[in-house]
């Protein structure tokens, strides 16, 4: 597999000191989260309501050359409501970030994006870091989702493609649900297909616990077991329009934490890693759904990368919690 390249060590230590020293991170912690979270719902209802003005304009008018025009001024709005984000993060925030990987991405590119998945703060720190890197992230998401206020008219309007999660058991019983969720896939890959994006899919399916871990007896130290069926519709769909995959492994080193804990400027470390890796080849044809080869052949694929991704968290871990 390919490797990542280092960060020359004078821009690692510039990612390192980045948010160190917030603004009001030397308010009191509950005074901290109130602010917090006051900027991301301001945020929030700032950006929303612009960004389904021109959703509601490309669903009234869902002709190809309207959405040629609108989806640059839909990812643009996105991507300054990212930025938003970021800037009250760094005003509230006492974050050493220790990054390396972001060198060489193409914001013009086509990417797989997969990540391990331990909290929700990911989300927020996968969009923080590659904002404007790479094309905006478009995240699969569980259908109920949608019920969201305000959030849940803000996927659809990016296209968010909205999954129904489905046990193996399940499927077996209603094979033709598979179908559907397949259909559902490449739908959304068909839109992805007019302009850069970046398919954002977490492999395990569901944050880490330990709990989830022992239920699952999970072969992996600090993974659960990955899902490639995500994966696989997505780059059967449109593989060869991707770019590359891009591999990301979070580490926090002194524990995962919750959404509360962020906000309320709790997390002081993260460790992210990225790499690009080249699309195997033998997994980009043939149907994923009916052909049990690819499926092996895919899954063994996955198995690898997942072993290696958990060697790297063990090795982040000691390296990040030496005395």
């Amino acid at each position: 597999m390919a490797q990542a390249v280092d960060k020359p060590a004078c821009a690692i230590r510039q990612l390192e000191m980045e948010n160190r020293y917030s603004m009001l991170n030397f308010l009191p912690t509950p005074l901290i989260g109130a602010i917090a979270t006051l900027l991301l719902a301001l945020n929030i209802l700032f950006w929303v309501p612009i960004l389904l003005c021109f959703a509601a304009l490309k669903f009234i008018l869902p002709f190809k050359r309207v959405r040629l025009l609108i989806d640059p001024v839909l990812l643009f709005i996105a991507e300054n409501w990212i930025a938003c984000n970021s800037g009250w993060m760094a005003l509230t925030q006492r974050v050493v970030w220790d990054v390396q990987g972001v060198e060489g991405l193409d914001s013009r590119g086509w990417y797989m994006v997969s990540s391990n998945h331990q909290s929700w703060v990911d989300i927020l720190v996968l969009q923080h870091l590659l904002n404007r890197h790479i094309p905006l992230l478009k995240f699969f998401i569980k259908q109920e989702l949608i019920w969201v206020p305000v959030m849940g008219l803000a996927w659809w309007a990016l296209e968010f493609p909205f999954m129904r999660r489905h046990s193996e058991e399940y499927l077996k019983k209603y094979p033709e649900m598979r179908k559907k969720d397949q259909e559902t896939t490449r739908r959304a890959c068909e839109k992805y297909a007019l302009i850069p994006t970046s398919v954002m899919n977490f492999l395990e399916g569901t944050r880490f616990t330990r709990a989830k871990h022992t239920r699952q007896q999970s072969p992996y130290r600090h993974l659960l077991k990955p899902k490639a069926g995500g994966m696989a519709l997505a780059l059967n769909a449109m593989g060869e329009k991707f770019h590359a995959i891009l591999d990301v492994t979070i580490v926090y080193p002194d524990g995962a934490p919750t959404f509360n804990d962020f906000l309320l400027g709790k997390v002081h470390r993260i460790v992210v890693r990225m790499r690009t890796l080249p699309i195997p080849e033998h997994l980009l044809h043939g149907d994923y759904t009916r052909d049990a080869g690819l499926r092996d052949a895919f899954g063994q694929w996955v198995q690898l990368l997942w072993r290696e991704k958990d060697a790297q968290i063990t090795a982040l871990l000691e390296e990040a919690n030496k005395p």
